[in-house]
C-alpha cells in the first residue's frame, strides 16, 4: 500500500467503458522515512471520495481491482482510504 497526497484531477473523455463514472486523481507518493521517495506522480481511481490536498492510502496491482464490485475494471491503482492522522517514530 502506498501513502500519498492528492495533487490534482485527471479527465479522460475517451476511455474503456468499464471506467465510465470513475474519478481519477493525480497522487504524489509520500514517505516519512529518512530516504526521499523517488517515484513520480501517478494516477489512481478514487474509491473513497478523496479531494485535492487529502492524504490517501492507495492499493496497487491486482488488489486494486478487488475494491470494485466488477473485478474486471482495468485499473492498477485505487484510492481506498483517506488518512486522518499519522504518527511515526524513528530510531
Amino acid at each position: 500500500m502506498i501513502m500519498g497526497q492528492v495533487m490534482g484531477c485527471l479527465w479522460a473523455t475517451r476511455k474503456d467503458n468499464k471506467l465510465n463514472g470513475m474519478a481519477f486523481l493525480v497522487v504524489k507518493p509520500l514517505s516519512y522515512a529518512k530516504e526521499p521517495v523517488t517515484r513520480e506522480y501517478f494516477v489512481a481511481a478514487d474509491n473513497a471520495g478523496a479531494g485535492i490536498g487529502d492524504t490517501v492510502l492507495v492499493t496497487t496491482g491486482s488488489a486494486a481491482r478487488t475494491s470494485f464490485a466488477n473485478a474486471d475494471v482495468p485499473v492498477d491503482a485505487v484510492i481506498v482510504g483517506i488518512v486522518d492522522s499519522i504518527e511515526v517514530t524513528h530510531d
